[in-house]
């Protein structure tokens, strides 16, 4: 039983096109519209008493008011309640504010309180005019915040979901339980209906802490069901890319051995494992579609060209696909190092290639080409390719699904699809291997090649810079090389560049017996790369760059890594670049270069990069500071971006989930469909649902 919003007292076209907007087209999903966090207006705080950083409620009388003018015009109003005084600033204000906000009214007014320059203030709080003598009660329970947009104020979505709520209560509206009866009983979750009501409106006992923690069982309720959703949306995805056929390469190449043979070291047992998963996975007639991640250095790139070199060896053509040019570039030199005396050349394919050399790239590709390396230029229109068998991606958490299976359709010529194999450097929890990667098979590369030695990491404030420099220097005067990484919060290229440049001038004023390079994303790809083939031959012995160099650069002799303004990176991010040293057998070190004073964050993030090296345990906690959108580098793709769920809070409920989506994917498939619209919706789209 469904309702349409239009039935809804309100709801005009206007609104309906908003609400449409954000997904929402029934009256069914605006109870799925859940708030984001609540605010405790229930109780008034005397002014004298609040703190700055806490949201509250406060009560007083205007002593003064008046717009203030400058370069943005303001609204400033003083409250007291003889306690304390607050003043309320309202940057965007209408005429008939400044006359209902006149000395001598009294108002209750909700919001932040902060620290300004003339004592404690509240910016656009949220407030009421109280009228003398008429009682005014304060709220009897949590108050909702509801995720937005614009044009759509708070008291828009209380009246909306409070009359959604009263059509469910009235038994006018029915929401269907799609989890099994036997799950929610065993963990004591409560019926849809009851944890809808109670997310929605808490009652005026509810349980505040375990609310603003998302750790109550109605939210435990929806998580569950939420989780499930995202599961079964990509097992299905993945289920209907096995069902297709896909080329059997069983028969083990000459190539192989002759590539193990010239290799200067034996492969990890670890390697050895996974090298033996893959080509299992490629010996069958349905499509691989494997994982394999690990930390840094721990040989991955080893692994995918035994994988490249057995469908090569069988006769078909390999694609390998990176997000960025450098480190594409890197595996296009490292490939043809491994290759060309074999009389295999890599095809080179990226978006300047352009013009004759992009023409002759297409017609190899669309002939006799045996492999091709490059960037997201490989999906392109006009890429064919004439018998590709095995697709790899690295780093494939910066592709969408759907931009990994546009590389796939490639390969689609009727007479089956590609294997498929992933790789990324990004440690992934298992928490969100389970959820992100659901339908996949896994491989870890667990071990680090013999003889490394872990990195040993410092966090220093910047007013030690000159320590740093000359520790720099006698690392280089030790004939070891380094690296100075700049980063900057501004996603510009050109200011991130400009900021390399300052720091590599102010360096080589300081340390003019260094030979110093630099590198950042606003370089030609010809100019990078004589840069870098510099360093790596030593001629460069310190090289400042932009986080371009995050993956792909291998430079044993380098083993010391100075990351700048660190505070201001994520801890995958910041793993990634420490792991670009110590991977020669000589003792490496990091520092974390800092600005003070330093957020909880920022402290939490540099005190785990000095505890350990272990990529997992980094990215267990990176999920739990940063969350799945973050972790996975999908925010911006509409992947994995739950309403309630926390995979790292919601853990315990994860280890149900395999057992009920395998079961419901094969006895109950009509409620896979009604769970997926009601969750992923429009992003089920990707899963070819």
């Amino acid at each position: 039983m469904s309702q349409a919003l239009t039935d809804l007292q309100g709801v005009g076209p206007r609104l309906q096109e908003r609400l449409s907007e954000l997904g929402i087209h029934a009256v069914e999903d605006l109870l799925f519209h859940l708030p984001l966090r609540y605010e405790d207006r229930t109780h008034l705080h005397a002014i004298g008493a609040v703190r700055p950083g806490t949201r509250v409620l406060i009560e007083g009388e205007v002593e003064h008011s008046a717009i203030v003018r400058g370069r943005r015009s303001m609204l400033v109003v003083v409250l007291s309640d003889g306690t304390g005084r607050v003043n309320l600033r309202f940057f965007h204000f209408r005429a008939h504010q400044k006359t209902q906000l006149a000395r001598g009214a009294t108002l209750r007014c909700f919001g932040e309180v902060r620290a300004g320059y003339q004592g404690l203030e509240m910016v656009h709080p949220s407030y009421t005019r109280i009228v003398p003598g008429r009682e005014t009660p304060v709220a009897d329970r949590l108050t909702p915040i509801y995720p937005s947009a614009e044009g759509l104020g708070q008291n828009t979505w209380i009246r909306l979901t409070d009359q959604a709520l009263s059509a469910l209560s009235a038994g006018k509206l029915e929401l269907e339980e799609l989890l099994p009866e036997g799950m929610t009983r065993n963990l004591r979750l409560p019926s849809l209906a009851e944890a809808i009501t109670y997310i929605h409106r808490p009652p005026p006992d509810a349980d505040v802490t375990a609310l603003t923690e998302r750790n109550h069982p109605a939210q435990h309720r929806l998580a569950m069901e939420e989780l499930l959703a995202h599961n079964v949306s990509m097992q299905r995805l993945h289920r209907r890319q096995r069902a297709r056929s896909a080329p059997a390469l069983p028969a083990e190449t000459e190539s192989e051995q002759k590539f193990l043979s010239r290799l200067p070291f034996d492969l990890t047992r670890a390697q050895l494992r996974v090298r033996d998963e893959i080509t299992s996975d490629l010996s069958q007639s349905h499509p691989m579609q494997r994982l394999v991640h690990g930390d840094v250095g721990s040989g991955k790139t080893v692994v995918a060209a035994l994988a490249a070199l057995r469908a090569m060896g069988n006769g078909y053509q390999v694609a390998i696909m990176a997000p960025t040019e450098i480190l594409a570039e890197q595996h296009l030199r490292v490939f043809s190092e491994w290759l060309l005396p074999m009389g295999i050349e890599p095809i080179w394919l990226s978006s300047k290639v352009t013009g004759k050399a992009r023409t002759a790239a297409l017609e190899a590709l669309a002939t006799d080409a045996p492999i091709a390396i490059g960037t997201h230029a490989l999906m392109q229109e006009g890429v064919a390719f004439r018998r590709l068998g095995l697709v790899i991606v690295d780093e494939q958490h910066r592709f969408g699904v759907h931009q990994r299976m546009a590389l796939l359709e490639k390969g689609s010529d009727g007479s089956g699809q590609p294997h498929q194999l992933i790789m990324t450097a990004t440690p992934i929890p298992r928490t969100l291997a389970m959820t992100a990667y659901a339908g996949l098979e896994v491989s870890v590369i667990d071990e680090l090649p013999a003889g490394r030695k872990p990195v040993t990491t410092v966090a220093v404030g910047n007013e030690r810079r000159g320590e740093v420099i000359r520790r720099v220097a006698a690392a280089c005067g030790e004939e070891r090389q380094a690296y100075w990484v700049c980063t900057l919060i501004e996603e510009s290229d050109a200011i991130q560049a400009q900021a390399a440049e300052a720091v590599a001038q102010d360096l080589r004023e300081r340390l003019d017996e260094l030979n110093i390079g630099l590198v950042h994303g606003r370089m030609k790809a010809a100019e990078k790369q004589a840069v870098m083939q510099d360093f790596e031959r030593g001629n460069i012995h310190l090289l400042v760059a932009t986080t371009v160099i995050e993956v792909g650069v291998d430079v044993p002799n380098a083993s010391l890594m100075i990351i700048e303004n660190a505070e201001r990176l994520g801890l995958a991010q910041l793993h990634q670049l420490r792991g670009r040293v110590g991977r020669g057998a000589v003792q490496s070190s990091c520092v974390l270069l800092y600005t003070a004073p330093l957020g909880d964050l920022a402290r939490q993030r540099l005190d785990i990069m000095r505890q350990t090296s272990d990529g997992f345990r980094i990215a267990e906690k990176d999920l739990e500071l940063r969350g799945p959108g973050e972790v996975l580098g999908t925010r911006q793709t509409g992947m994995l971006q739950f309403r309630v769920a926390d995979l790292a809070r919601d853990a315990h409920l994860l280890q149900r989930i395999p057992a009920v989506a395998d079961s419901l994917l094969k006895h109950h498939p009509e409620q896979v469909d009604k769970l997926i619209k009601r969750w992923v919706g429009d992003a089920s789209r990707f899963a070819g649902v």
